[in-house]
């Protein structure tokens, strides 16, 4: 399968980028700029997101969208860099797989209070949560992309161990054995590489808690 990875340097990309190659994909990493361009994959491709064409990604089964922005003034590019990626991938049968985010899943089986509503969210976690969620909702919307969207658990830890076990949720926060919502960096690049290569949710938002 060809698989490329946009953002591809960043910590969770690097992980999707390593366990994809680990499997016997071919890999486009897409890197921003030539600094951050030494990195192990099939094919390096150093463009800016905004600027990728769907000339530049056609070769590839599956799209990757790793790209993240955290500080107040560039977290709403997470709502016109999903929609760019998804106007390039409009009416096409590449698949979209974007690296999303827990404020937006469910914490009642009624699906109508969401993690970022809680009174316990952070405050300055805040802007991020919302504007990934407007993307994710924006998403949601379009028919005319193979989409996939996996959010991980509240606890998305960076440096967490790679377990190789996981659990699967659809829309509502998941918990584990020890009633923690939590997952790893690792453990969310095997669950994002086995949809890949399995499928099973396009045009669905689906979400892994460790075990």
């Amino acid at each position: 399968m060809k698989i490329a990875i946009i953002a591809a340097a960043g910590k969770q990309g690097s992980l999707l980028v390593k366990e994809a190659l680990s499997r016997g994909h071919q890999v486009t990493a897409i890197v921003r700029s030539e600094d951050k361009a030494n990195i192990q994959a099939s094919k390096v491709l150093v463009k800016d997101l905004f600027d990728l064409t769907y000339e530049d990604i056609k070769e590839n089964d599956v799209i990757i969208d790793a790209f993240g922005a955290w500080t107040p003034e560039t977290v709403g590019l997470h709502q016109t860099s999903l929609k760019h990626l998804a106007d390039i991938l409009s009416g096409k049968a590449n698949r979209l797989l974007v690296v999303g985010g827990a404020g937006s899943l469910y914490v009642d089986n009624e699906h109508k209070t969401r993690v970022m509503d809680t009174p316990d969210f952070p405050a300055d976690w805040k802007p991020l949560a919302s504007n990934m969620g407007a993307a994710f909702e924006a998403l949601q919307k379009r028919n005319d992309v193979n989409w996939t969207y996996l959010s991980p658990s509240a606890n998305f830890v960076a440096d967490g161990p790679r377990t190789g076990k996981y659990k699967i949720g659809k829309d509502k926060l998941m918990l584990n054995s020890k009633d923690e919502s939590m997952i790893s960096y690792a453990d969310y690049a095997i669950a994002m590489i086995d949809e890949a290569e399995n499928a099973k949710y396009i045009k669905e938002r689906f979400t892994v808690v460790s075990e």
